[in-house]
């Protein structure tokens, strides 16, 4: 069967993403399959499957926020394995994902080791995940989140950026970041949203020097 004749099968606003409904955990995984390393995200929750193509802009966001984090890594010696798009599927709860982008920082040292797909069972999940939201998904990403056991979202929508920290099973807005408490998030934020105007090495550079200037907890 292809993605044309499958049944339920609706496409929302914009035309970046399919969306199809009641479709097996088998069909998801042989999916994957047929994906292989195309960069197309599918995130699938208890039979809704989405399928979604990044824009251009979308790994522009991405791509300035992770050399955020690289530089603040660096600057802090803080232990760093970034994960990319890496698929996180917990079987026994028919959830899967591809996150925008992702992180462990405790666990970096054991996250280089892994090998093969993750498996929920003996690896632990990421400590961050960064989620592009410039385009409307249609199956919430959070409640995957929180069955992964992911400590921090940020969220950027091309104006904002959220910092929600897992408790009790859902995600919450904070001020402060987990991965890094001595970072006032709003000006992180700001650097971001700079990147769109002005030159990157320059904003890096400019960022390097404020990170510096910043106690430590």
């Amino acid at each position: 069967m292809t993605l044309l004749d499958a049944p339920n099968l609706t496409t929302p606003e914009p035309a970046e993403h399919i969306v199809l409904e009641d479709m097996s955990w088998e069909f998801y995984e042989h999916l994957l399959e047929e994906i292989g390393d195309r960069n197309i995200r599918v995130t699938y929750d208890e039979g809704r499957l989405e399928i979604m193509s990044p824009m251009f802009k979308h790994e522009l966001y991405g791509g300035w926020i992770e050399r955020l984090i690289f530089s603040i890594c660096d600057a802090r010696n803080i232990a760093l394995a970034s994960a990319g798009c890496t698929t996180f599927k917990i079987p026994a709860r028919k959830k899967g994902l591809e996150p925008d982008k992702c992180y462990y920082f405790q666990h970096a040292q054991a996250a280089r080791r892994f090998e093969g797909s993750f498996d929920p069972d003996i690896h632990p999940a990421p400590e961050l995940a960064v989620e592009i939201d410039i385009t409307s998904k249609s199956v919430p990403r959070q409640p995957i989140y929180a069955a992964l056991g992911v400590a921090e979202i940020w969220r950027f929508d091309g104006r904002k950026l959220q910092v929600l920290h897992l408790g009790k099973g859902k995600y919450s807005e904070r001020k402060r970041s987990v991965a890094f408490p001595f970072m006032p998030m709003t000006e992180f934020a700001e650097f971001v949203l700079r990147m769109t105007e002005a030159d990157e090495f320059k904003v890096l550079r400019e960022f390097r020097q404020w990170l510096a200037n910043l106690p430590a907890l």
